[in-house]
């Protein structure tokens, strides 16, 4: 599947009080802050779910500073909620990145794969409280069809090309991604 910015982009529950438990936490932020910018930078549709937000609270301030589109949740799989499935039909893949891989991801992952949609898991952009439980989830939506993309990746194949004016900005957000984490 190569991306293109016909895909959309879901940031799953990168709440503040889940995020606090998440192995790399910093990194797994910084790297959705940047596919968030640029999706925005690029024009492609980007939201975010939340998992019971009045119990749970609101989207991290600095990827809601950049994502208007939220979906409030009460089930592991964002597709039960009408609105977020709607959304999801909008056209192209939907990638996926945040909170936590082996629970809320996952299920959203098999569950829009379930509607018969293309489904990226952007690796370096999501995380779980324990690295095996990351792991353990990233294989087991490689398995079940889900592409296993890298931030880089996805900006580069958003971009397509170095030769437009969105380069320069795209380009500065992915010198900031920094190391592996």
């Amino acid at each position: 599947m190569l991306l293109t910015p016909a895909s959309r982009l879901c940031v799953i529950d990168l709440q503040g009080r889940l995020l606090a438990a998440v192995h790399g936490r910093e990194a797994v932020l910084a790297r959705c802050v940047a596919l968030a910018k640029a999706a925005a930078i690029l024009g492609v549709p980007a939201a975010v779910t939340e998992q019971n937000p009045d119990g749970i609270g609101p989207t991290v301030p600095d990827l809601a500073a950049h994502i208007p589109t939220v979906f409030g949740k009460t089930t592991f799989d964002a597709c039960h909620a009408p609105a977020f499935l709607d959304w999801a039909r909008g056209g192209g893949p939907v990638l996926l990145a945040g909170t936590e891989t082996h629970v809320c991801v996952l299920q959203t992952a098999l569950g829009l794969k379930a509607a018969g949609l293309d489904v990226a898991c952007v690796a370096d952009a999501t995380g779980s409280r324990r690295p095996s439980d990351h792991a353990a989830a990233l294989a087991r939506l490689s398995a079940d069809g889900v592409s296993i993309l890298t931030t880089e990746m996805v900006l580069f194949e958003w971009l397509g090309r170095f030769d437009r004016p969105e380069f320069k900005p795209v380009l500065s957000l992915i010198k900031g991604l920094g190391t592996d984490i």
